[in-house]
């Protein structure tokens, strides 16, 4: 019987996957670049895009943000719905191909103050600012991102308030307690309040584990799993301490290089393949059943 069938109250998607042993990694979803549009109130559904902004800004930055396939979030800070009258922030927040890290932020009180977002785009930004931790809370999107998400930006602020902020959907409701840490482009899922502040407090020490990693955005899913097996066989990492060098496919096959950079100068061969799963109810508000793609590692060896 599946979960779904089983349950008898109401249907969490994290619940089922976390019954079905749904694995996180090799989830993460590509890109390396996130806007954030602070909104204090409640969100919608559907993010930016339910926003009552005046359509000329809202299509400004929209298209800036597609040229450079920009994600849009909108973000607050944990239990604070209102302000002392402090305007709103409004960032970018690039990964760039060479491994750095750039941010530029703004802030804004009218509509046409979110208009610098589209310019900030096109300007290279702060290089060597801490990094941005982004905890989806998003529940008018998926009902599990506040039920877990909420209790883990809690914990997270708690530790850390300055870089910590509850953000709208970041993709994959199933593995919530989802965090995004950005610029760096590392996604983690299936947390809690106290695996969360592990697995935060070791990436900001330069140590990426294996466990709860759903990927790094710049690496597509197979790569994504091989540098994870890489990652909990070697032991954990910092974000630029292993890159992958080569990648083939063969139908549902593909062997990845992933290479350690100085001083972990290691070079390891990865097997992964690819196989569609059972259609499952895969979210909250989604009662369809749909298949998803599962990248397992098939064998890993030193080269």
């Amino acid at each position: 019987m599946t979960p779904e069938a089983a349950a008898t109250g109401p249907f969490f998607c994290s619940d089922a996957a976390r019954t079905r042993g749904d694995p996180v990694g090799g989830t993460a979803p590509y890109g390396g670049v996130w806007i954030l549009v602070e909104h204090r109130g409640g969100w919608p559904a559907n993010g930016f895009d339910g926003l009552d902004l005046r359509p000329d800004v809202k299509t400004r930055v929209y298209r800036a943000a597609q040229a450079v396939r920009a994600r849009i979030l909108l973000v607050r800070r944990h239990g604070r719905r209102t302000s002392s009258g402090a305007a709103p922030h409004w960032a970018v927040l690039r990964h760039e191909r060479s491994g750095a890290h750039r941010q530029r932020w703004g802030t804004w009180r009218s509509d046409a103050d979110l208009a610098e977002v589209a310019e900030a785009l096109d300007a290279p930004g702060e290089a060597a600012l801490p990094p941005v931790v982004l905890v989806c809370a998003h529940g008018q999107h998926d009902p599990c991102c506040a039920v877990r998400g909420r209790p883990v930006a809690r914990a997270l602020s708690e530790r850390w308030p300055d870089l910590v902020w509850e953000c709208t959907h970041v993709g994959g409701d199933r593995y919530a307690a989802n965090v995004l840490v950005a610029p760096d482009g590392v996604y983690y899922g299936g947390l809690d309040a106290r695996s969360s502040v592990e697995a935060v407090g070791e990436h900001l020490a330069g140590r990426i584990h294996a466990e709860h990693l759903r990927g790094y955005t710049d690496l597509f899913p197979p790569q994504q799993a091989a540098v994870a097996a890489v990652l909990e066989l070697a032991g954990p990492a910092g974000r630029q301490d292993y890159a992958v060098t080569e990648t083939s496919r063969d139908g549902d096959r593909w062997r990845i290089r992933v290479a350690g950079r100085p001083p972990r100068e290691a070079l390891f061969d990865v097997e992964v393949r690819s196989y569609r799963t059972p259609p499952h109810r895969l979210t909250c508000r989604g009662a369809a059943r749909s298949s998803a793609v599962i990248y397992e590692v098939t064998s890993i060896r030193a080269a």
